[in-house]
Order: C-alpha cells, then structure tokens, then sequence
C-alpha cells in the first residue's frame, strides 16, 4: 500500500511540472499540489479552472499577472531561510507565472464550487510564524493560509520546519470525519525537503482505523510526497543531521473551511509533558546560512 501513498521525487512528474497532484490521480476529491521549476526568464500559464490556487515561491523571485494585475513575489533563496509572500487565484483564472531569477514554486490548491475571493497579494511580514511542542517535539509552523490567517473558499496551507532528530506531527492526529467542534473532514498533501546535501532523510507514518485501513511508514527525501486520504498521521521524523521541512495542502468537502484535529488516545498524553520542556533554541528557522 506504501507506493499508492508515497510518490517519491520525480514518479509524478508531467509536463512543466516537477510534480502534479490533483483530486483525479489521488483519488480523492478536493486537494492538489503541483511544484513548478523555471529557468531565468521562462514563463508559466496557468489555467485554474475548477479550483482555486496558491503561487508560493519555494526559491526565487517570480511575477504571477492576472486579470491586468501583476504580483510581485519577493519569495526566498530557500524553505529553510524565512517566510515568504505568495499570491492567490481564484477558480476560473487565468495566470502567467514568470521568473527573471528562475526558481522553483509551489502551487497547492483546492476544488471548490465557489469564487466569492479575488486574486490577490499575502504579505510575507503577516504570516503567522508559531513555534509549536516542547523539548524533541519542537517545530515551527508558517501559517500561510487557513482561518484566522488569510481568506479562501476551502483551501489549507501550512509549512512545518522540524530541526535535525525532531519529531513533527506529533502526537498523531487525524481529521477524517465530520464532527461540528470536534473534527473536520480533510484530504492531505506532505510535500518534503530536507537540508544537506542531497543524503538527509526522515520518515513520515500514516495508519488507519480497522474500519478504514491505511499502513504507510516512507523514509522520505527531498522532492518527496505523501498523501493522507483518512487516517492517523504523525509522526513525522527529522534525521539527526538533517532539518525537515514540509508542505502541508488540505481541503476537504466542509463549507465552513475549518481545521479541527484529534489525537489519537493512545498517545495524545505526550502533549502534556510540554509544559516543563524548553522550546528547542534551534528555533525558529531563519539564519540561512545555519540551514543549508
């Protein structure tokens, strides 16, 4: 079941992209990722369609026009080196997407019925940077695009940044169901990248309930990506050596477009041993040359 789940780098690739996911070759219903690379002076058209989209540079610097307005990203020299700016486009959009600096970019979306937001510009300096967990658990969260942080139909976009024998996603949780206040029903993109030089490496679980089986545990690498159709996920676990980050893309069919998680019973307890642990001093991320 693991290769159905974990599509190493470069096994879905098509085209101009890097890689594609989409609701079809998922088989699910909402969530989608492609990664975008481009040269020094290439351009990129993008049709949305049924779907609205994130532009989240990755590396580099590009201009997303839409509509007779141009967007300037700044982005970044890498995932490791802060937050960036990102545009978003609605569904039915029409994008060009050009790089003079080249770069590789990040275009997460989400099948929606709805088009009530326009294209427009996310500033880097109002993302949200949370430093979530305690001790081993530490990690940083870039909150690009989920309630409270920037509108949208129904997509979700967060980065999650683990120091070197971290561990992530932890305790495991998952959101599968439909419990108003409790739990919401969302389908799940990881998109990994790890420091280095090319060896670092971590691991990614995913399991499931006797009613609906999932069994994955990937050694994941740079270009890397899991999909979480239902299930228990976490932990995600950062190598020794090696810092982890990853792309996290959700949506689901709730109109309300929350984000409500549960913790598996058995091991939600570990959040409370939180409380007489140091956040690690490792954090948060943004001395590039430190995270190479």
């Amino acid at each position: 079941m693991t290769s159905k789940y974990h599509l190493p780098k470069g096994t879905s690739a098509d085209g101009p992209y890097d890689l594609l996911v989409t609701p079809e070759s998922a088989g699910w219903g909402y969530s989608g990722l492609r990664i975008l690379t481009l040269q020094p002076g290439e351009a990129h058209a993008l049709s949305t369609a049924d779907s609205e989209f994130l532009v989240l540079p990755l590396t580099g610097s590009c201009t997303v026009t839409t509509d007779g307005t141009a967007f300037e990203l700044t982005g970044r020299t890498g995932v490791f080196a802060s937050a960036t700016d990102f545009a978003y486009l609605p569904r039915e959009s029409e994008a060009l997407i050009s790089s003079a600096t080249g770069g590789r970019f990040a275009l997460p979306s989400a099948r929606t019925e709805q088009g009530g937001h326009s294209a427009r510009y996310g500033r880097k300096e109002d993302v949200p940077v949370e430093l979530r967990g305690a001790g081993a658990c530490s990690r940083q969260v870039n909150n690009y695009c989920l309630p409270g942080t920037f509108d949208a139909e129904q997509l979700l976009v967060c980065e999650v940044l683990t120091p070197g024998g971290n561990w992530s996603s932890y305790p495991p949780h998952k959101h599968d169901e439909a419990r108003p206040g409790q739990e919401s029903e969302l389908e799940e993109i990881y998109y990994f990248e790890v420091s280095g030089d090319g060896n670092g490496f971590g691991y990614q679980r995913v399991y499931g309930t006797p009613e609906r089986p999932i069994d994955v545990l990937a050694e994941i690498r740079s270009g890397d990506t899991v999909l979480i159709p239902h299930g228990w996920h976490g932990p995600s676990i950062a190598a020794p050596g090696y810092d982890l980050y990853y792309l996290n893309v959700m949506a689901g069919p709730g109109q309300d477009r929350a984000w409500l998680i549960c913790d598996d019973p058995a091991h939600g307890w570990v959040r409370t041993t939180w409380d007489t642990q140091d956040t690690d001093d490792r954090l948060p991320f943004g001395a590039e040359e430190n995270h190479s």
